[in-house]
């Protein structure tokens, strides 16, 4: 396994060309690893109440947390074949006190999916922040070009008169449309949850002592049998400030992708119209809008007079991607069988 991205290799455009820095940071390796320790010690937290762990151990994790050494992770990767399990070993190896208890009785999904669902949420954020300031610059030129005339279009063919200020407040009223349906899903995120292998949570009641016969001793915390799977789960998700699931498998619904991929490939689309009409009436046969064009800005390589609409053209682009996108996870949600499968895992990825 290579850990040598360079512009020597392959990268995704994501990468260096059309992602944000906040997305970038999002969808990293190392704060998905970060999260995955955040995870690592919500639940430790939690094992320490219920008497199963120590408080020295659990500071043993909390003092790592911030050491990741992505690396060393691919280091191990290489010779065991799973990454979360790469991760835990490198995590173990810098805790001397607390490394042996790291994931314990959990299963890869309690942590990659509740650490999937945060970056989800954290994501929808980001967009929601973003198309909130795009809608209050939209609003602020329907009121600029409110009573600005101009001809309105049937079927490509000069119709009525309407007014520009009218015809952007119809972009911005399919904008709001997308505000408020991902403001729906992101307020709706949910993790899997600490259910464990099948999401019986078999593991987790195992390790916690049975019911007493008689009053418990003293064990620290809530321990000696006072301690439920469920609550176990609900102090960890409490943590980490995330609803879980009620029910899941060994992941969380996959619907829950799909929702997300619906929700972005609608507000592609509001984007997708806006930069066609703009593409259309920026063609010297209407000349009506135009993109800025910088005065070093080149159109083409052999006809550099050209005012193409990249910025147009770019939206478009991307966006047929992102309406291609639901099909994929409505596969995901769909075909994973019975209890879990694995092949939304690249994809997914």
């Amino acid at each position: 396994m290579t850990t040598d991205f360079t512009h020597q290799t392959y990268l995704s455009p994501f990468t260096w060309r059309y992602g944000s820095a906040e997305m970038r940071h999002i969808w990293s390796e190392s704060h998905k690893r970060r999260l995955w320790r955040q995870l690592w010690i919500a639940l430790a937290q939690a094992q320490q109440v219920a008497g199963l762990i120590t408080p020295e151990q659990v500071d043993d994790l909390r003092a790592h947390a911030g050491q990741i050494d992505v690396d060393r992770a691919h280091q191990i990767e290489a010779e065991i074949h799973h990454d979360l399990m790469a991760e835990v070993k490198t995590f173990a190896e810098q805790c001397s006190v607390g490394g042996g208890i790291i994931h314990l009785g959990a299963t890869s999904m309690d942590i990659e999916d509740n650490a999937d669902a945060l970056r989800l949420r954290e994501s929808l954020d980001v967009i929601l922040d973003k198309l909130t300031n795009l809608l209050a610059e939209l609003a602020s030129q329907i009121e600029r070009w409110a009573t600005t005339p101009i001809i309105g279009y049937t079927h490509l063919q000069p119709a009525e008169p309407t007014t520009m200020g009218y015809r952007l407040a119809q972009y911005g009223f399919d904008l709001l449309t997308d505000l408020a349906e991902l403001r729906r899903v992101r307020d709706g995120i949910r993790g899997k949850g600490f259910k464990g292998a099948v999401g019986t949570s078999a593991s987790y009641q195992e390790l916690l002592p049975p019911p007493p016969k008689s009053p418990p001793l003293k064990r620290g915390g809530l321990g000696g049998g006072k301690f439920s799977a469920a609550q176990l789960e609900a102090h960890i998700m409490t943590a980490i400030e995330l609803e879980p699931f009620p029910v899941a498998t060994q992941t969380y619904p996959r619907k829950q992708d799909w929702l997300v991929m619906n929700a972005l490939a609608g507000l592609g689309g509001s984007l997708y119209k806006f930069a066609f009409d703009l593409r259309l009436l920026q063609a010297p046969s209407l000349g009506e809008w135009a993109e800025p064009f910088g005065r070093k800005q080149v159109g083409s390589s052999a006809m550099p007079f050209k005012r193409n609409p990249i910025n147009a053209e770019n939206i478009d682009s991307l966006a047929r991607m992102v309406a291609a996108l639901p099909r994929i996870a409505w596969d995901n949600a769909a075909h994973s069988l019975l209890e879990r499968t694995l092949d939304d895992s690249a994809n997914r990825r």
